[in-house]
Formats: C-alpha cells, sequence, structure tokens
C-alpha cells in the first residue's frame, strides 16, 4: 500500500482547537526540554509539593494493595471515603454533609469540570475574579459558559470586592468560580470578605458558587473560612477539595465535593459516562489521611512558611519587582510590569508572557506567565521547592535583570 493512500484529512473539533494548553504544564515541558540538552534549569512553575507523600499514608496504600482492593470502585466513592469526607468537612469547615452530597473524582480539577459540565449551557457566564486558577477558564468554555473576568490587582490583595462582584452580574450570570487560599496569589478571603460578597448575592439567588478549597490548609494566617458556612449560601456553594497540595499527593489524583443533592447526583451521572469511579488504592490511603489530625502535615505547612518568607526577602532586593505577602499557598505572584517596553540582554519585554520566557532562557528559571491566571502584569513563582533551589533561582533573577 503506497505511503499516499495512508494519508487522510484528519479534522479535528472546533472545540479542541479553540482550547488553550495548561501553561503551566507547558512551562513544565519546555523546561524538561532543555533540562535534556543539558541546562540546568530551575523549575518553579509547577504547584506540586517537593515533599513525599508521608509514610502513614504510603502504609495505608500497602496496605491496601495486601488486601486485595483491584476492583472497580462505586461511581461517587467508597462509602468509607464518603465517611472522612463527611467528618473532615465537619471538624476543619462546621459544615455538615451526608452521602449523597459526596462525589470523589480523579483529582479536584475532574471536580470541577464535572460541575461545569453539568450546571452551565451555552453562553451561561462564570464570573472569574483574576488571577484565578490557569484551567478555571477554559474549563467553563468547555462546558459553553462565558468566563466574566473580573481584575483585582496588589493593591485589594488580588480579591474580589462586593462592588466588583454587582457590577460584573448579568441576567446571564450561572456561577462564580474562586479559590482561597488562591491560585496563584495565595490571598485568603477572610470570613468577613466572603460575607460581603453573599450579601451581594442575596439579590440573585440563581447564582451558583464554586468555592476551590485544594489549599484550605497551607494557610499562614489562621482561620479558613468556606462560603458554604453561611446558612443562606449552603444551598447555593459546591465545595472543592482534594489531598494533592497539603498531603503532597499530586499523582494520587483524589479530589471531591460538597455540594447541593441535586448537583452531587449530576456530576455522579456525567462521572459514570466518562471514568467511573476512581483508583481504589488511592480512595483507600486517602481515608487515612482524612481521618489523621492535621497536626501530622504541620511539618510542611511549617516549612512552607519559612519558605515564603526566604523568596519575599529575596525578591524585595529586585528593582522592578513589587510582591503582596501571600497568606496561603505556596507561590508568590509578583508585579513585573516596571520591565514592559524595556530591553533585557536584547530582548525586547512588551508583556509578563515575554518576561517569563526571558527568564527561562536568560536565568534558566521556569516561572509561569500571568496571562494564564487573567492578570497580565504578573508573574507566578511556586516556592515549592528547596531553599537552596529558591535562594539559587533568585539569584540568577537578579543578575539577568540588572
Amino acid at each position: 500500500m503506497s505511503t499516499q493512500a495512508l494519508e487522510t484529512n484528519i479534522q479535528l473539533s472546533d472545540k479542541i482547537n479553540k482550547l488553550e494548553a495548561s501553561a503551566t504544564l507547558a512551562m513544565a515541558a519546555k523546561a524538561r526540554e532543555l533540562r535534556a540538552e543539558g541546562k540546568d534549569i530551575i523549575g518553579l512553575s509547577l504547584g506540586e509539593p517537593d515533599f513525599n507523600t508521608p509514610d502513614f499514608i504510603k502504609e495505608a496504600a500497602i496496605q491496601a494493595v495486601n488486601d486485595n482492593y483491584n476492583s472497580y470502585t462505586p461511581v461517587d466513592g467508597y462509602a468509607e471515603l464518603k465517611d472522612a469526607i463527611i467528618t473532615k468537612f465537619k471538624r476543619d469547615n462546621n459544615l455538615t454533609y451526608d452521602h449523597s452530597q459526596i462525589v470523589v473524582s480523579t483529582g479536584a480539577k475532574q471536580s470541577l469540570y464535572n460541575v461545569a459540565q453539568v450546571y452551565l449551557n451555552e453562553g451561561d457566564e462564570v464570573i472569574l475574579p483574576c488571577p484565578y486558577w490557569v484551567s478555571y477558564s477554559d474549563i467553563v468554555k468547555l462546558a459553553g459558559g462565558v468566563p466574566v473576568e473580573v481584575q483585582t490587582s496588589i493593591a485589594t490583595d488580588f480579591k474580589m470586592t462586593a462592588e466588583q462582584l454587582e457590577k460584573s452580574i448579568t441576567p446571564r450570570t450561572k456561577m462564580i468560580w474562586y479559590s482561597s487560599p488562591c491560585n496563584p496569589s495565595g490571598s485568603i478571603y477572610s470570613k468577613q470578605e466572603l460575607r460581603a460578597l453573599a450579601d451581594v448575592l442575596q439579590k440573585y439567588p440563581n447564582i451558583i458558587v464554586v468555592s476551590d478549597e485544594i489549599y484550605e490548609h497551607i494557610n499562614y494566617a489562621g482561620d479558613h473560612a468556606s462560603m458554604a458556612q453561611f446558612d443562606d449560601m449552603y444551598n447555593r456553594t459546591v465545595t472543592v477539595n482534594g489531598v494533592a497540595k497539603a498531603f503532597a499527593m499530586t499523582g494520587w489524583r483524589i479530589g471531591y465535593i460538597g455540594a447541593p443533592k441535586e448537583i452531587a447526583r449530576a456530576c455522579n451521572k456525567m462521572q459514570g459516562q466518562v471514568t467511573s469511579g476512581a483508583n481504589c488504592i488511592a480512595q483507600r490511603a486517602v481515608i487515612t489521611a482524612l481521618e489523621a489530625p492535621v497536626s501530622n502535615i504541620q511539618y510542611m505547612i511549617t516549612e512552607f512558611k519559612n519558605r515564603r518568607q526566604l523568596i519575599l526577602d529575596l525578591l524585595s532586593e529586585i528593582p522592578g519587582f513589587k510582591c503582596n505577602t501571600p497568606e496561603g499557598a505556596f507561590y508568590v505572584f509578583p508585579d513585573i510590569s516596571h520591565y514592559f517596553g524595556k530591553t533585557l540582554n536584547g530582548n525586547k519585554i512588551n508583556n509578563a508572557s515575554d518576561f517569563s520566557m526571558f527568564l527561562l532562557e536568560n536565568a534558566n528559571v521556569a516561572t509561569v506567565t500571568g496571562d494564564a491566571f487573567g492578570n497580565k502584569n504578573c508573574i507566578r513563582i511556586s516556592y515549592a521547592a528547596s531553599t537552596e533551589q529558591i535562594t539559587e533561582a533568585i539569584r540568577r533573577i537578579k543578575e539577568v535583570v540588572s
């Protein structure tokens, strides 16, 4: 058979052609390519703890293997895992859910995707306070929704105000998505700030809130507040969480929601046609993770806090970097617009994407452009890396921009 006879005219869907690649994963891939070429790249682009999964969780997984957990799991999760999630919600968030309101998924990203698919129709608007996690916008678009970006800045600690929310609502508004602690800014909404947003939403009873709380325990400010804690928002809020970040379990791929029963039931239905239930061994390990006291992972949180101070101190020595003090997660989100229009080492810097690529190619440091998070003036730098890597990376950045 000739080569020509094997040729086909493959035409991908409009949906996939319009879909943006994940900027964080793309930068990580680029960094890997450069390492393969022999370059000494320091990766500060991925949102992944550099700790190993705690031993007590790994031991639970090994026990599950030895106990012959190898069959299909219930689509929405093991009943014992739901029990652990319900207990966790009550213990940490003062939220009361039952089994019918919990859906376990293959990571919090699938949880978010499920919610968008079951609730959004073509043209429905979703308010996204900027900066937002890189995948929110495209997950909304895949469900036919329209992202409505609400710009914030360092001046407001990258948080949307009640006034901004009010101005952004239209007759097409169906949902609001936000994360607290926030990826990429590390900002945390206080209970008072959430109450102010909830007061606005009382005028619009058809709007649902998606509260992404995956970084809940990586919190340096104190109490964590959930939108669903308010009685008048409980039945209008989907609380999304998981174990990837605080428990250093990114590759285990377990996320979950606590939601109004109608939404949970719909997510279960959606998941049943797409992936079915999440991994059996990972689910058994997560039961142990969630049942353990939070103090078991405090050593990681303490180390992240120390690194936060280190990177803020080092960045403060670089002219043109403006930083707020993030209260959670493990990122800094400096405004680097000072460099726009300037030429560095023969490279014209027009925007944050140019600056991020300049750092990769000239300082051998991988960061992520703020454009991917809905903010054109900033870059995201992860400090989920050793103190030695952080110190060397910021030294290199300071050198190439000086």
